[in-house]
């Protein structure tokens, strides 16, 4: 299958050089079957690595983050140890409202935690646009860890504008994130510049990452799950729709990933994607059912189930695999992120697995 490369990106980009065009993982989001599954797993960039904690001993997330060495060598360290198809550039959802200027750390144990929360008009309206000069150390980041990985694709990373806003109203993780639904509601100018505001952010990290070298891209919306269908898509989806715009020109395949986003998938698919991510709670020939029969899929094995023993751990892939035949095309990825007490080992087996089938 032959794509015309869009010539907004650079030439020295490895999807217009040809170094990852024909790879497993850009062939099966556009689409096409590969001779080898592709694989790889969220939040496979440390947690459960040594020679990750090993590296963050004495550096908090956010400075790890911003940090073009130590972001890229992190992104290459599961690469390397289980050989997975993509390397998925290792950031977080806070980083670039940060950048813009937001005071937030990522708290251990907790998670990212607003200085002040942002629940009013006026707050909305003292959010500064992100300097383009402020993603240099990103770009950076993501050209070393390309440079390294040669035919070997990179994600770019990003948060979807809802999950973005519940963090910045919630002022920091939330079971139900009432406080944004209700802002939804009850003040909806201020939630459509909130949301615009952030989609406009994150779509810029975003874009700084596919022309920095990565040859697709994820939105992820962590928090979806907790939405109405008909808030999602009449909320919601039109911001998803203007993040993804913003790598529009660029013709890179765009995944779109939600947890507990089953009643939401075509709706995730209509913002744009190419791909969609599907958590463990659907099977996958049920969702690419509910996505229309001709959209990649993403996922979905249990991330509990890295902890059964490997018989029953390899017959739950096994269907994972066979069910994502339904698909035109399947990367085998989990149904959520790679938890910090997982057994690298047993991540490492799953590849061997799935390039055996």
């Amino acid at each position: 299958m032959q794509h015309v490369i869009t010539t907004a990106l650079p030439d020295s980009h490895p999807l217009v050089t040809g170094a990852t065009t024909v790879s497993p993982l850009v062939r099966a989001l556009r689409g096409d079957r590969p001779e080898r599954l592709p694989v790889w797993f969220m939040r496979q960039a440390g947690r459960s690595l040594p020679e990750y904690r090993a590296l963050r001993v004495s550096t908090k997330m956010l400075d790890a983050c911003l940090d073009p060495e130590l972001s890229s060598e992190i992104t290459l360290q599961p690469v390397r140890r289980h050989g997975v198809d993509a390397g998925i550039f290792f950031s977080d959802i806070v980083v670039p409202i940060k950048l813009a200027g937001v005071a937030v750390e990522i708290v251990p144990g907790r998670g990212p935690v607003l200085e002040s929360p942002i629940r009013t008009a006026d707050d909305v309206a003292r959010l500064e646009p992100l300097d383009p000069a402020a993603l240099a150390p990103i770009a950076e980041g993501v050209a070393r860890t390309v440079a390294e990985l040669g035919e070997t694709p990179l994600i770019g990373f990003a948060g979807a504008p809802f999950t973005l806003a519940a963090y910045l109203v919630e002022g920091g993780p939330s079971k139900d994130h009432v406080r944004a639904r209700a802002m939804m509601h009850s003040d909806p100018e201020t939630w459509n510049a909130l949301l615009t505001w952030a989609a406009d952010v994150t779509g810029a990290f975003l874009r700084a990452q596919v022309l920095a070298g990565a040859s697709a891209g994820q939105l992820f919306d962590s928090w979806v799950g907790s939405l109405s269908l008909r808030d999602y898509t009449e909320r919601v989806a039109p911001f998803s729709a203007r993040a993804l715009s913003h790598v529009d020109d660029l013709g890179v395949p765009r995944i779109h990933f939600g947890v507990g986003s089953g009643e939401l998938l075509r709706a995730m698919l209509d913002v744009g994607a190419d791909a969609v991510g599907v958590d463990w709670r659907i099977p996958l020939d049920e969702a690419s059912r509910r996505l229309g029969g001709s959209t990649p899929v993403q996922g979905n094995i249990d991330p509990a189930l890295l902890q059964a023993p490997w018989p029953v751990l390899e017959a739950h892939v096994r269907e994972v695999v066979e069910r994502g035949k339904a698909a035109p095309a399947h990367v085998l990825n989990l149904g959520h992120g790679v938890s910090p007490d997982t057994d690298p080992t047993v991540l490492t087996r799953i590849v061997e697995l799935a390039h055996s089938l």
